[in-house]
C-alpha cells in the first residue's frame, strides 16, 4: 500500500459505527476526503456480541470505502467510559499528581490496576481550586478495542473519550460564545451535555440514549429490535403534545409519544445537570442549545427542547471549519454531518494542542511500543553477536590458546558478578514481600473507605430521585435509610449441617433471570475480616397512599428502578423484599426494604 499522510478517525458508538479519512491542509485545517457511517443494531451496545459486529463493520467498509490509511484515532463508547469533575484544593505544583491520584482512588468505582485513566486539568478558579477531569475505562474494555483495531487491519494511535471530543470539535468549529452554551448529544445509549462557559467546560454523561426510544416501541408494537429501529428512523418524530391531532399511522403514533416521554425524562435530567452546573460550579444559565448526535435528528426534536428551556436551539455543524473533498457528494454528507463530533474532535488531535488532550491506550499496546523502539537496538546486538561467533570460529585454531587465556581473564571477572546478582536476587524478593505486604494493607484501607463512598454514592442518588419523584407524583416526596446492613452470604457448606459460619443457615444465592432470590445473614458481632458483597437496606419514606392505594408500590418500585442504574450495584440482584406492610392512609411514613449486591465486594474489619 502507498504511504499517505492522511489519517482515519473511528467513533466506536453503541449504535452506530462511524469513520472519516482525514488529511491536513495547505490552510492549517483539515480536509475530509472519504467517510462511512452503518449502523451495529441492537448486538452493537451488547458486550457478548459487539466486537464480532464492530470487526466485520469495519472490515466491510474499508473495503467498500476505500479508505487509504490504516492508521486511525480512536473514540471509545460513552456507556464504557466513566468520567467525573473535581475540584482540587490550591496545592504546590509538585504535590498535584499525588493528590490526583488519590482523587481517582476515591472517585473511579474500579481499582484503579483494572482500569485506564488519565486526567486533564482544566483551569483554575477564583478561590485558587484546580478543576480537574478525570476519565477512566476497564482494562479489558479498551484492550478489545485494540483487538478490534488490530484485527481489522488498523494501527492504533490514540484512545478518546466522547465529551473530550466533543468539546475539542465546538471549540475547533465555534470558538469562545458570548454567555453560556450548552451542547446535547444523543447517542444510542447514553447522552453528553456539555457547558462552555469563558473559556472553561463542564460535561456530564446521562443514561438516556434513542435506543430506549427503539427498545420501548418494540416491546409495544411486537417487532424486532432492528425493524423498530428502521420504522423509528424512517417514520418517528417527537409528538408536540397538547392538543394535536395524531396521525393515522399507528406506528407514527406509538412512537411520537414513546419519543416524547424519552425526550422528557431526557429533559428532566437536563434540567437537573444546568442546576448543578449553576449551584456546584459557579455557571449561568445557557444562552443557547446546540442538538447533535443521531436522535437529535428526529422530526421536532428542537422544538420539544426549544419550548421546554425556552432558549434558542440549533445543529452543532461539526464540519462547518472543516474542508471537504470535491468527490464526497454534500447532499449525501449533510443529514449525518451533526454526528460527526467526536471524529472531527479525533482528527484534530492530529493537527495542534487541544483544550482537552486524553489518551486511554491499552497497557500493553504501550509496552509493546516501548519495545518496538528497542527493536533496532536489538537487531544490532543480535547481528553483532552472529559476526563475533563467525570471527570466533574462523580463527579458531590460530586463536586457541588465546580464547583459553582471555576465557580466564572472564571468569575471574564473572565471579565478583555472581556474587552482587546473588545479593540483588535476594534484595529484589525481599522488595517483592514487602511490596505485597504494601498492597494488602492499601486494600485494607481502600475497603474502609469504600463503605463511605458506598453511603455518600446512596446518598445523592436518594437526592436525585427524590426531585424526579416529586415531579412524577406532584407532590413532594422525601426517602431516606433506616438501616444499612452488611450482609454475607451462607457457608453452610463449611459449616455443621444446620448452620453456617457465621449464623443459621440460609438458602443460595439466585442466578439472574427471576430465580430464587438470595437468602443472606447479618454480620454478627466483631469477628475476623469477611467479605461483604450484600447489603440490605431499610428505607422510610414519606406515606403517599393519599395520592393512591399503589403509591406507595410505586415509589418503591420507582426506587429500585433508580438503584438498579447505579455504577455500584448489580441491577440482576438489587430486589425490593416480597411483602410490604399496608400503610394507615393517616401515617406520614412508611418502611421498605432492599437487597443491594455490591459490584466490588468489601471487606469489614
Amino acid at each position: 500500500m502507498l504511504k499517505t499522510k492522511s489519517f482515519l478517525c473511528g467513533d466506536f458508538g453503541a449504535g452506530t459505527l462511524k469513520i472519516a479519512e482525514f488529511e491536513p491542509n495547505e490552510s492549517g485545517t483539515l480536509r475530509l476526503l472519504r467517510y462511512a457511517v452503518k449502523p451495529l443494531g441492537l448486538e452493537g451496545s451488547q458486550d457478548s456480541t459487539r466486537a464480532a459486529v464492530l470487526i466485520s463493520a469495519i472490515q466491510t467498509l474499508l473495503k467498500e470505502k476505500g479508505f487509504a490509511s490504516r492508521q486511525i484515532n480512536v473514540c471509545a463508547a460513552g456507556f464504557n467510559v466513566f468520567s467525573k469533575f473535581v475540584k482540587l484544593p490550591p496545592v504546590d505544583a509538585a504535590k498535584v499528581t499525588q493528590i490526583i491520584q488519590y482523587e481517582a482512588q476515591q472517585n473511579v468505582p474500579f481499582p484503579l490496576e483494572e482500569v485506564v485513566w488519565d486526567y486533564q486539568i482544566l483551569g483554575a478558579t477564583s478561590t485558587g481550586e484546580l478543576e480537574v477531569l478525570l476519565v477512566a475505562i476497564k482494562s479489558d474494555t479498551v484492550e478489545g478495542l485494540f483487538n478490534i483495531a488490530e484485527s481489522s487491519g488498523l494501527t492504533m494511535n490514540l484512545v478518546d473519550v466522547s465529551p473530550a471530543a466533543l468539546c475539542n470539535s465546538f471549540r475547533f468549529n465555534y470558538g469562545e460564545q458570548e454567555g453560556c452554551t450548552m451542547l446535547l448529544d444523543i447517542g444510542a445509549k447514553t447522552s453528553n451535555v456539555l457547558f462552555f462557559e469563558k473559556g472553561k467546560v463542564f460535561s456530564r454523561s446521562i443514561n438516556i440514549g434513542a435506543n430506549a426510544i427503539t427498545q420501548d416501541f418494540a416491546n409495544e408494537a411486537r417487532l424486532p429490535f432492528d425493524e423498530a429501529d428502521r420504522i423509528k428512523i424512517e417514520q418517528g418524530f417527537v409528538s408536540l403534545g397538547g392538543a394535536y391531532e395524531e396521525p393515522d399511522n399507528q406506528h407514527q403514533a406509538a412512537i411520537s409519544k414513546i419519543a416524547r416521554q424519552v425526550m422528557t425524562r431526557l429533559h428532566i435530567q437536563m434540567n437537573q445537570t444546568i442546576q448543578f452546573y449553576r449551584n456546584q460550579q459557579g455557571g449561568s444559565a445557557p444562552a443557547r442549545l446546540y442538538l447533535a448526535g443521531g436522535a437529535s435528528m428526529m422530526p421536532y426534536a428542537a422544538q420539544f427542547f426549544a419550548e421546554k428551556l425556552n432558549i434558542p436551539v440549533d445543529y452543532f455543524n461539526p464540519l462547518q471549519s472543516i474542508e471537504i473533498s470535491e468527490s464526497i457528494p454534500l447532499e449525501e454528507l449533510a443529514p449525518v454531518a451533526h454526528t460527526f463530533g467526536e471524529v472531527v474532535g479525533l482528527g484534530i488531535r492530529n493537527l495542534a494542542q487541544c483544550p482537552v488532550e486524553l489518551n486511554l491506550m491499552p497497557k500493553s499496546y504501550q509496552k509493546r511500543k516501548a519495545f518496538d523502539q528497542k527493536k533496532p537496538w536489538l537487531m544490532a546486538a543480535l547481528f553483532s553477536l552472529v559476526l563475533v561467533v563467525f570471527s570466533y570460529g574462523l580463527f579458531y585454531n590460530q586463536q586457541a590458546g588465546l580464547k583459553n587465556a582471555e576465557n580466564k581473564k572472564l571468569q575471574e571477572r564473572i565471579g565478583p558478578l555472581r556474587a552482587m546478582k546473588a545479593q540483588l536476587d535476594a534484595a529484589f524478593g525481599s522488595l517483592r514481600s514487602q511490596y505485597q505486604t504494601g498492597n494488602e494493607y492499601a486494600t485494607v484501607l481502600d475497603d474502609r473507605y469504600y463503605n463511605t463512598l458506598l453511603l455518600n454514592n446512596l446518598q445523592a442518588m436518594l437526592l436525585e430521585y427524590e426531585t424526579s419523584s416529586s415531579n412524577s407524583f406532584g407532590k413532594d416526596t422525601g426517602v431516606w435509610m433506616e438501616k444499612f446492613t452488611p450482609m454475607i452470604p451462607n457457608a453452610a457448606a463449611a459449616a455443621p449441617a444446620g448452620a453456617g459460619r457465621f449464623g443459621a443457615a440460609a438458602p443460595t444465592p439466585p442466578a439472574p433471570g427471576g430465580q430464587a432470590a438470595p437468602t443472606v445473614t447479618p454480620l454478627p458481632a466483631p469477628t475476623p475480616p469477611v467479605t461483604v458483597g450484600y447489603y440490605s437496606v431499610t428505607f422510610r419514606a414519606v406515606n403517599l397512599n393519599s395520592l393512591a392505594p399503589d403509591a406507595n408500590r410505586r415509589f418503591a418500585f420507582g426506587l429500585q428502578e433508580a438503584v438498579k442504574t447505579n455504577v455500584m450495584f448489580l441491577p440482576e440482584y438489587t430486589k425490593l423484599d416480597d411483602k410490604m406492610d399496608e400503610v394507615d392512609p393517616l401515617a406520614k411514613s412508611f418502611s421498605f426494604s432492599m437487597t443491594l449486591q455490591l459490584k466490588r465486594p468489601i471487606r469489614l474489619h
